[in-house]
């Protein structure tokens, strides 16, 4: 038997593969979308006014680097035709003043700027370049527009003891949210778990530091803050719960319930270019797997949190486990909480010896290349 089936509030629009950046923990998928591959301008287009009409809100433009493409003006004219609040997450590159104003005349509401760390060689280290110099630029041209201004740093075990630094920075800057996201382990961050996830010690710092700037800043800048999935006592509803909320379009078309999705083996994502977008969030099997509660374990179908967690996150429990249809084992009541556990113990365990300070700078096993 089916769920009930709601409208999706928001269209992840994953509109390209290709990024100047080569971040460390990025959650692109590990096989990148090519450019010959992605859709056309119309197809946008289409999408966007097809994700209205199922009646999305919000589309949110994503890659990759969604700056890569030529048509990104195009495209946010479409969403403000089909009547979409848009947003933009990016780094900031390729960006200028008049390309900025392109944008914003196209209809861009929310620009979310993406930082590595709070200086130069920070950045370079967790992404592969110089960008940080040209962020700072980018935040400033924001500001001359009536237009909304998040930062976003993705934070970790490397870059943790600088995020005082990063607050600080975000308060020169002025905008009127900030988002601390502790590094989620999916795509390339999986890939380089070992060196990105922080100690218990770590993480209990970096919330004393932002419960304290949240308290300080507030009515001035949103604080927000994300923490390790690893470090909670229960799974969060990873993307609002499987199909209920949110619907993305990959660069090439494809349409999946989250970003990870296309880890899971055995799945089939139909495409826009096939289906239309109604059909795919109601009919499709992609969507209608994990929806509702007949999926579930036991232990998840008699939990009183079933409907504020959904049974968690199917790709982690993937990830984690072999098997998508899992309890998440980051909920402390899985019987597969214990790998979870085993992971926390061997990295407090190898980093609690040597002082921060004096760890020896990471050698990345993996790190994206652009598609």
């Amino acid at each position: 038997m089916h769920a009930p089936i709601s409208n999706p509030l928001a269209l992840v629009a994953e509109l390209t593969h290709r990024c100047p950046l080569h971040c460390v923990y990025c959650s692109n998928p590990l096989e990148l979308t090519a450019r010959s591959r992605e859709l056309s301008t119309a197809s946008w287009a289409r999408v966007l006014r097809e994700a209205a009409e199922l009646g999305v809100l919000q589309a949110d433009f994503t890659g990759g680097e969604p700056l890569a493409r030529p048509d990104l003006t195009e495209i946010i004219r479409a969403a403000r035709a089909a009547g979409l609040y848009a947003s933009m997450i990016t780094s900031g590159l390729p960006l200028d003043e008049k390309r900025l104003d392109e944008l914003v005349a196209a209809g861009l509401d929310h620009f979310q700027l993406s930082f590595q760390g709070a200086e130069e060689e920070a950045a370079r280290e967790f992404s592969g370049t110089r960008t940080h110099a040209q962020k700072l630029r980018v935040a400033e041209w924001v500001k001359r527009h009536r237009i909304a201004l998040t930062l976003n740093f993705v934070i970790h075990r490397q870059n943790l003891h600088q995020l005082e630094d990063m607050i600080a920075l975000t308060e020169k800057i002025g905008p009127g949210r900030v988002e601390f996201a502790h590094v989620q382990y999916y795509g390339w961050a999986f890939a380089n778990r070992e060196r990105l996830l922080p100690t218990r010690e770590q993480l209990d710092r970096s919330l004393e530091i932002l419960k304290k700037a949240e308290e300080r800043l507030r009515g001035r800048i949103k604080v927000e803050y994300v923490v390790p999935d690893y470090y909670a006592k229960y799974p969060k509803p990873c993307m609002g719960g499987w199909g209920r909320k949110v619907i993305l379009v990959k660069p090439d078309g494809d349409v999946l319930p989250c970003h990870a999705a296309n880890v899971l083996p055995g799945m089939t994502f139909e495409n826009v270019e096939k289906r239309s977008l109604k059909q795919i969030w109601e009919e499709s099997d992609a969507f209608q797997k994990f929806r509702g509660v007949d999926w579930m374990p036991d232990l998840c179908r008699t939990c009183d949190r079933r409907d504020q967690d959904f049974g968690g996150c199917r790709c982690q429990a993937f990830l984690l486990t072999q098997d998508a249809a899992a309890t998440d084992p980051v909920c402390s009541l899985s019987a597969q909480r214990g790998v979870v556990d085993a992971i926390l113990r061997d990295v407090n365990r190898s980093n609690a010896a040597a002082p921060e300070a004096a760890a020896p700078e990471p050698e990345w096993l993996y790190r994206p290349n652009p598609a």
